[in-house]
């Protein structure tokens, strides 16, 4: 899966390419934006990126930039688009390797890589899979978040037996928020991130889904 395929299976409202590319040159300049967009956040933060900022970066122009993105949001969630396929391509291998033995031991798998997207993953950090740019998504639609909690939960109910009920979802994405903000908090000031932040994560999330999960 590319993460072209992946923005095109999510709502309009999260991310919204103006052309689509069809040719291996448009995809490569389509990726080398966002390449460039990564480096931005990672140098200012998402919040101050604009549009030149990304097409100097990239060596482009601005009219470049302006073919694929209405604006400088639906550039940031074509980042964040790509961010979340290469996350849920980890963590969807991650879940049913063999090695795992229980949901505990896959869950501290998929936390080991989402800690690892932060240190590596350029962009990742400031901006992650989105959710800190989702422009009040409607009811009916899921966030960024939410599709990383179903596509992690799915996998566990797959391999572990998982009860799939309304309330251990919820349970699962509310932990997945809880662990998400204690990992962005410790990476806020550190590139390698706050080792007491990150345990804290890691011991959130399991107090949480013990009771729905069994020890």
């Amino acid at each position: 899966m590319t993460a072209h395929d992946t923005m095109e299976h999510l709502p309009e409202s999260l991310v919204a390419l103006r052309n689509s590319p069809v040719q291996a040159r448009s995809t490569a300049r389509l990726t080398a934006l966002l390449d460039a967009a990564a480096a931005v956040v990672d140098e200012i933060g998402f919040e101050r990126l604009t549009t030149a900022m990304v097409a100097e970066r990239a060596g482009a122009s601005i009219g470049t930039v302006y073919r694929y993105f209405p604006d400088r949001i639906a550039l940031l969630q074509a980042l964040a688009a790509r961010n979340l396929e290469r996350v849920l391509s980890r963590l969807a291998d991650e879940v049913v390797d063999q090695r795992h033995t229980d949901w505990s031991s896959a869950l501290e798998g998929a936390f080991d890589i989402l800690v690892a997207a932060f240190r590596t993953e350029a962009g990742f950090r400031g901006l992650r899979v989105g959710d800190v740019i989702d422009l009040r998504p409607a009811p009916t639609e899921r966030t960024f978040n939410s599709i990383v909690s179903n596509r992690l939960l799915d996998g566990m109910v797959a391999r572990f037996g998982v009860a799939d009920t309304a309330e251990t979802r919820f349970q699962f994405e509310a932990a997945m928020e809880v662990a998400d903000a204690l990992v962005a908090r410790a990476f806020a000031r550190d590139a390698q991130g706050d080792e007491a932040f990150i345990q804290a994560a890691r011991d959130a999330t399991s107090a949480m889904l013990a009771s729905h999960f069994g020890d």
